[in-house]
């Protein structure tokens, strides 16, 4: 059945409240029985455009001498969903909620601030955080000063944010992604106020230097070198909520990494929405995605890992520069979502089966020992039985060794939403079913191969079933079972697999970690 047409002008919808005041920073209504300062709203059609404006970097102290001590006594709690772009979204609220004093907590009957830093890629994720913002209420009714907020993907979609003034009225606080450095301002204002503060923004967003990052694990870091997609995959709604591609200068991501290895971290994950699109925005030079590489290449730090790949514009010098190996790994992450040729274009994903088996192909040759893994959709509307064989096909015809796998659910907002979602869910659950099965067979077929091998592995920490055994993974990101001394989590070790499993193998030392004094 087709889906109605939605007219997104009508999703911030105030024909309920009245406006208190308005003026410079912003207008105050009354809806539900509370006030709600609205400083800027989120706007799909402001979302979509991509404008000439020129992005500016800033390098701007957020927690300013008035908000250093805000949190001082007051503890913290971030849930956070998502991709590990969120993941590291997170990682620099911490650092601002640890700049004004806040301590962390994990309990949410102690925490004097809660946040939901939210994903709206796959409709469960925004299912779980209403029904999470449904139990926090009583929460909230028995600690009135608790202060709860939402951030993230979600945030940057009109009609949740309706939803939350509407049905959510104790919600404190909503901000997006593009202003995350604004949020010791906006939680002052909820603090102070007792309203809620909306601070959405839809254009297209600055980069903001110098945000502090409080990073929970020691031994890898991500860092983001740009943000943003412009690619509009019909099924995506990443490209309204992280908006335009926008790279950050050179300079500034590689004194990052430094940083990262003076502090002796092991292993740097450089993150973007499409990270192969690295450096086209710069007018001022010629400089891409393989140039960054091959300067990180020379810092001393053992694993230098990317995600994620769009198949697009992964070029030969990229290629060219991950084959000179050290310390950048062999696993490439390289999403397809589809075998056919025809729903890849209807995906909008501007390359077809032929060209992802070609490239694939070009990376083997470069690269003998590379290991691929990528991303699936099951289930897109208009596929065939024959063109989801299509996909089965590709997983064995590109030596692809693992995959994230998942049904297809229609994002509003998006061009396919307006498609018919014609697959039955049957139908979507049995192709899932055998998409993984083929899937973990190319899994165990790689790890039996590994047998025999000896592989470097970064320890990671004690297996959850057995103290003794402990996990870690390989450069091309296997996880692997040992025994082992609790000590060497951190260390790097040597070891034999003996043993394959579906989803990872079993391994035994060969040879115990060596330490070795951190960059100085």
């Amino acid at each position: 059945m087709a889906k109605e047409s939605k007219d997104f002008s009508k999703y911030f919808d105030f024909s309920g409240a009245k406006v208190i005041s308005e003026d410079h920073s912003g207008k105050t209504i009354r809806l539900n029985g509370r006030d709600i300062h609205i400083v800027s709203e989120p706007d799909y059609r402001q979302e979509k455009q991509r404008g000439k404006e020129e992005i500016q970097v800033h390098y701007e102290n957020a927690v300013t001498d008035e908000l250093k001590n805000l949190g001082v006594g007051k503890k913290y709690l971030i849930y956070t969903y998502g991709c590990q772009m969120n993941e590291h979204d997170t990682e620099v609220m911490r650092g601002l909620f640890e700049e004004m004093g806040y301590v962390s907590t994990e309990d949410r009957m102690q925490a004097d601030v809660i946040l939901y830093n939210t994903c709206a890629v796959r409709e469960n994720a925004e299912d779980k955080v209403f029904g999470e913002l449904g139990h926090m209420k009583v929460l909230k009714q028995q600690r009135p000063e608790l202060i709860l907020g939402v951030c993230g993907c979600m945030s940057q979609e009109a009609s949740v944010v309706n939803r939350i003034m509407q049905k959510h009225a104790h919600v404190d606080m909503i901000f997006g992604t593009h202003n995350i450095h604004r949020m010791p301002h906006l939680l002052m204002e909820a603090h102070y106020g007792k309203e809620m503060v909306i601070d959405v923004w839809s254009k297209e967003g600055d980069i903001i230097e110098n945000l502090p990052k409080k990073r929970t694990d020691g031994l890898r870091a991500w860092v983001n070198i740009m943000y943003g997609c412009d690619k509009f995959c019909t099924y995506c709604i990443v490209p309204y909520t992280r908006g335009k591609e926008r790279s950050r200068m050179p300079e500034d991501v590689i004194a990052e990494v430094r940083d990262l290895a003076r502090q002796g971290f092991k292993e740097i994950t450089l993150l973007g929405q499409n990270v192969n699109a690295y450096g086209k925005d710069f007018e001022d030079r010629s400089y891409r995605f393989g140039d960054l590489m091959d300067d990180i290449r020379k810092i001393d730090i053992p694993r230098i890992r990317f995600t994620t790949s769009h198949p697009r514009d992964f070029d030969d010098h990229l290629i060219e520069v991950l084959a000179k190996g050290g310390n950048l790994v062999e696993h490439i992450h390289l999403p397809v979502q589809s075998g056919s040729t025809e729903v890849l274009k209807k995906m909008s994903r501007k390359y077809s089966r032929e060209r992802y088996l070609e490239l694939a192909e070009r990376i083997r040759k470069e690269i003998p020992n590379a290991v691929l893994t990528t991303d699936v959709i099951v289930g897109f509307p208009g596929e065939t039985e024959e063109q989801f064989e299509d996909t089965l096909t590709l997983m064995r015809e590109a030596g692809i060794t693992s995959a994230y796998t998942y049904i297809y659910s229609p994002r509003e907002g998006t061009p396919a939403f307006e498609m018919p979602d014609d697959v039955p869910l049957e139908v979507k659950q049995k192709r899932l079913a055998r998409l993984n099965e083929v899937i973990g067979e190319l899994s165990l077929k790689h790890h039996n191969e590994l047998v025999g091998q000896v592989l470097e592995v970064l320890v990671e920490g004690e297996s959850k079933n057995k103290a003794s055994v402990l996990s870690g993974r390989s450069r091309s990101n296997k996880l692997i079972h040992f025994e082992g001394n609790k000590e060497w989590i951190g260390q790097f070790v040597q070891v034999k697999i003996t043993a394959a499993q579906t989803w990872y193998v079993k391994a035994e030392v060969v040879s115990e970690p060596v330490t070795v004094s951190q960059v100085g």
